[in-house]
């Protein structure tokens, strides 16, 4: 493992340098369609591998500190990744609807496409599922609101063109947003950080053993964690650069815009993906909850408060409405979420219906 960390650093970090030194000539020398592919897909492929190593490192701190900690930590890690990619894409293209898009690729993957995928094999392999029916109900506490909020509000509101926000609501609703994240975290980390786990049965107390496993090895944490930034920063640091590649290629083939936003999403979420689905390949159906609906509450809940603010610091446009059809998805795809999670057990039917949504969802993108 200590010869593929070293590696993956190594070409992460390389390939950050070269981009740094010499980005804009890169982007300028690819004239022909094939070139700008080529760059691309190298660009993509190693911000997508160094984004797998952010989730190896990050697993291991979620092994030695436990749930729901571990997943937390997991989860805030891949949205750390999601930020900037979308942040940079926000920079650095010209479609004012691209991070709106992005944001909403990532919950719809996340809610049926990840989800779909996971409760059909989970329910083919192991048939009916066990999960804690708190946690999911409090995950989606907050991500109707926040989504709502978010994508269906700003068409509605007076006070500026449809879709977008006033700076005085974008100032307003990042807070509620940022707030309603922090209280919900409170409580994920705190005194109900059982909702997010397996009751054992009668008096046991699974969600409290994590504390204390996690000091018992501090050195061992803190250089887990170094490693876990040092897998993180390539990414970061290149997006800006894959932004601009794909928003090229984008324009040169007449492709529609949502599609950039799609693919920034499944670069994000790929590694977390996987994690899910291997999760629920071992009958551990919390542990994948916990990283799907994790990752759909904190896109909402850290993702657009930074998208807005670099809205308004930069005065770039930004709409954040979605279109009449994508409303539709959306809230299709909360209230099915909420029949699906009324239980304390899921089955295949329940993954069947959510894939048809994503399937529906990525039709759209081509043919609106």
């Amino acid at each position: 493992m200590s010869l593929s960390r070293t590696l993956r650093l190594s070409v992460g970090w390389l390939t950050t340098a070269v981009f740094f030194a010499a980005g804009p000539q890169l982007l300028a020398l690819a004239a022909s369609s094939a070139l700008l592919a080529i760059l691309s897909i190298l660009l993509f492929a190693v911000i997508l591998w160094s984004a797998f190593g952010v989730v190896t490192e990050a697993d291991h701190l979620a092994e030695a500190l436990g749930e729901p900690r571990g997943t937390l930590v997991l989860t805030l890690a891949i949205v750390l990744i999601e930020v900037a990619l979308i942040s940079a894409a926000t920079l650095n293209s010209a479609q004012p609807t691209l991070g709106r898009d992005t944001m909403f690729a990532v919950v719809m993957i996340v809610l049926n496409g990840v989800v779909g995928l996971g409760l059909l094999m989970g329910g083919m392999r192991h048939g009916e599922q066990r999960y804690n029916w708190q946690g999911a109900s409090a995950y989606l506490g907050v991500i109707i609101p926040l989504a709502v909020i978010s994508f269906v509000l700003p068409n509605f509101t007076e006070s500026s063109p449809i879709g977008t926000l006033h700076p005085v609501q974008a100032v307003m609703f990042s807070i509620f947003t940022l707030t309603l994240y922090a209280v919900f975290l409170l409580i994920q980390t705190g005194r109900h950080r059982d909702f997010f786990t397996i009751p054992e049965g009668p008096g046991s107390d699974a969600g409290h053993g994590a504390v204390e496993h996690a000091g018992l090895n501090r050195a061992a944490l803190l250089k887990q964690g170094i490693w876990l930034v040092a897998s993180i920063l390539p990414v970061v640091l290149l997006s800006k650069f894959l932004a601009k590649f794909i928003d090229t290629g984008l324009l040169r083939v007449g492709a529609p815009p949502a599609l950039g936003g799609l693919l920034i999403a499944i670069i994000v979420l790929a590694p977390e993906a996987i994690s899910a689905l291997r999760a629920v390949s071992a009958n551990q159906l919390q542990r994948a909850l916990n990283l799907c609906l994790g990752a759909a509450a904190s896109t909402i809940g850290l993702t657009v408060p930074a998208v807005l603010a670099i809205s308004l610091i930069t005065g770039q446009h930004l709409v954040l409405g979605l279109s009449p059809a994508n409303m539709v998805l959306l809230v299709l795809t909360l209230l099915l979420s909420m029949l699906t999670f009324s239980g304390t057990r899921t089955t295949l039917l329940e993954g069947a219906m959510h894939l048809m949504i994503f399937f529906v969802y990525v039709s759209l993108i081509f043919v609106g």
